[in-house]
């Protein structure tokens, strides 16, 4: 819609305006004489001092021509020139008129003509001083050769100048044929001089109507190009800085934090569940609510300096020069707020929030070893990241110290690449037991990875990080095919379990991955079932949901794991048939509470009128046993039934193990 909007104003945009069709002739007129005073007050110093040091070098014909009254012509030369210059400097510094400018050069021309010729006159030798009056056409010419005087203005000093001829021309002692010769030459001169004037200023005009033209054109052609500067650098649908002008800023911001010390911050924000939105409410009403989310987000910015874009989707960065940490994390705090003071509906929503909210991870510069201007932004990604897995509408700062946001994660990303190729992840399994018949009916594969240097890396480390950089993806197909070859293909034991992210479940073939390893490997689907943690991230994916179903259609048992401590338990009850829902041990651990009781036995009652089986972690005494049979309990799985072993404890065994408890270190 914008694009098309954006393509009719380009069509409709009308070419450079032509001053002549835009403005009249006397409109046009007034503009030119605007101008011309401009280049008139410009051009009259230079053209009046070049005159006079002409007017005064032409002495030297005086000495030759009429020596007898040379003396008066140059005094009257020099104290001409000097007059007309002193009284143009004057004007000039105190800012007089350029008319009165224009008179002054006029008036020069005149009286240097008069203050030569009337000494002239007085020579003895009459017949020089008449051949000298052809020079008297050099004054008369001289308002266009040393100034830019209008059309009036030089009629005016050439008819003077011509009068002033006549009138010697008529008492100079010669025939009558040489006076109408010279009369004649005179007129034509001042003819010629007149076309000549009225020539150059009507060039001048037409040169001004050009100029104009084309400093239109220009201006146009300016404001172009920088409405196209700007259309690149902003987004088109919220009106902020797009991601091109944010990262030129944030170089801008990086280069005075390391030359000059201004420390600044970079937030991320990503509204919550957005794709849900446009689910739910069509696109349209997702730009809306975009343009909402930018409005408001830009109203608070301004009171902090800042500067906000759209990074991409429903993504948007803040960039803001501060020197306080706490600076930082109060303005995040404030852009969380912001945005559900909105209260804008979203009623998909499976976390209790039926409104828009946003979750936010902020960076501030600090001083590292081979710091680089990606860094910040990608510090500020790991803390989004924090804050969405804390159950988003809130706001974290990157902090080096914690280990699941510190330089450590990324040391464990790097492990991770080479964890497969290098052997340093592998399984180990823990028994899960029917509580009827006391049999070990399956046991569920756990993932354990350690560094080069032995040390145990624990999974609630490095298995946020596998799914925040995709190493999860390789580590799944890892354990499925290694849950298969270990435990499986030569039946050690009936069923495994193994726990898969929706990460997993969302990536386009994962299931046909899983049907190659089972056909690679000679085991049915039924013999594996796959543990889908409830947690935040566990959205109602319509490729999730497809991703389950051939899953089931493989013969895959899928079981819920850690029911109860997220937030889609429900809707996945009502929208996926699971084969075994396993209670998170906090239930059980917190029967030592009426409350807590009431709590695991109304758990148990809403999961079992759904139709699932049972199974409860972390049962670890044999009260805790006694009370899950008393509770009807139809698995259980905890230290006292068994502790994670290596698959080796579990070759050495026949499939199904008929002692009531199973004790290993």
């Amino acid at each position: 819609m914008t694009e098309r909007a954006s393509s009719r104003q380009a069509d409709t945009q009308p070419e450079p305006h032509d001053p002549r069709q835009e403005l009249g002739a006397a409109e046009l007129r007034i503009l030119y004489r605007q101008e011309a005073q401009a280049k008139r007050r410009k051009d009259a110093r230079p053209g009046l001092w070049i005159a006079v040091v002409i007017y005064v070098l032409f002495s030297v014909s005086d000495l030759i021509l009429i020596p007898d009254v040379a003396a008066y012509t140059i005094t009257a030369r020099f104290a001409v020139g000097l007059t007309a210059l002193l009284v143009l400097e004057a004007q000039l510094r105190r800012g007089a008129a350029t008319d009165w400018l224009d008179v002054t050069c006029a008036a020069a021309i005149i009286f240097g003509y008069i203050g030569w010729l009337l000494p002239a006159s007085m020579g003895a030798n009459k017949e020089s001083v008449a051949f000298y009056m052809v020079f008297g056409t050099i004054f008369m010419m001289s308002a266009n050769l040393f100034f830019t005087f209008s059309f009036k203005v030089s009629i005016i000093t050439s008819t003077i100048i011509l009068c002033i001829l006549y009138v010697v021309n008529y008492f100079l002692p010669a025939t009558l044929t040489y006076k109408m010769v010279f009369g004649t030459f005179y007129v034509s001169c001042f003819t010629f001089t007149s076309y000549v004037n009225w020539k150059l200023n009507e060039e001048r005009y037409n040169v001004f109507l050009n100029a104009l033209e084309a400093k239109i054109q220009h201006k146009e052609a300016t404001e172009r190009g920088k409405a196209l500067l700007r259309l690149s650098r902003t987004d088109p649908l919220t009106g902020l800085e797009n991601r091109r002008a944010i990262d030129e800023k944030l170089r801008d911001y990086w280069s005075d934090w390391q030359k000059l010390g201004s420390s600044f911050a970079a937030i991320l924000i990503d509204v919550d569940f957005f794709k849900k939105f446009n689910d739910c409410y069509g696109h349209q009403e997702g730009d809306r609510c975009l343009i909402h989310v930018a409005n408001a987000l830009s109203d608070l910015i301004k009171d902090y300096n800042g500067s906000i874009g759209r990074y991409g989707g429903e993504e948007f960065i803040v960039l803001a020069r501060m020197d306080k940490k706490d600076k930082v994390t109060e303005l995040a705090e404030a852009i969380c707020r912001t945005v559900e003071n909105l209260a804008l509906t979203h009623e998909l929503r499976r976390d209790g929030i039926s409104i828009v909210t946003a979750s936010v991870g902020a960076a501030f510069t600090r001083t590292q070893a081979g710091a680089k201007l990606e860094k910040i932004i990608h510090e500020a990604d790991r803390a989004l990241y924090l804050a969405k897995a804390s159950g988003r509408n809130c706001a974290r700062l990157f902090d080096p110290t914690d280990p699941q946001s510190s330089d450590e994660s990324e040391n464990l990303a790097a492990l991770l690449k080479i964890a497969i190729a290098q052997n340093l992840v592998s399984l180990v399994y823990q028994p899960i037991q029917d509580v009827a018949s006391g049999r070990f009916e399956a046991v569920e594969a756990l993932m354990r990875l350690k560094m080069l240097d032995g040390t145990l890396v624990p999974p609630s480390l490095f298995i946020p990080v596998a799914e925040r950089t995709g190493a999860i993806l390789e580590l799944g197909r890892w354990a499925i095919r290694t849950v298969c070859n270990e435990l499986l293909v030569d039946d050690h034991v009936r069923v495994v379990s193994v726990n898969v992210s929706p990460i997993q479940l969302k990536t386009p073939g994962f299931a046909a991955s899983v049907a190659t390893i089972l056909g690679e490997t000679g085991v049915t689907g039924n013999r594996l079932a796959f543990e889908i943690t409830e947690g935040l991230e566990m959205e109602m994916h319509s490729d999730i949901l497809r991703c389950i179903s051939d899953l089931k259609l493989l013969g895959i048992k899928i079981w819920l794991d850690d029911f109860g401590t997220g937030f889609a338990g429900l809707s996945w009850l009502r929208l996926i048939d699971f084969d075994t829902v396993k209670i998170d041990r906090s239930f059980l651990h917190d029967c030592g509470t009426p409350k807590g009781m009431a709590m695991l036995q109304d758990i148990i009652a809403l999961v079992r009128n759904r139709g699932h089986q049972i199974l409860v972690e972390g049962v670890e005494t044999d009260e805790q046993i006694a009370l899950m049979r008393e509770f009807g309990i139809d698995r259980i799985q905890g230290f006292r039934v068994g502790r994670p072993v290596p698959a080796a404890n579990y070759q050495t065994k026949k499939p199904v193990h008929k002692r009531p408890y199973l004790r290993s270190a």
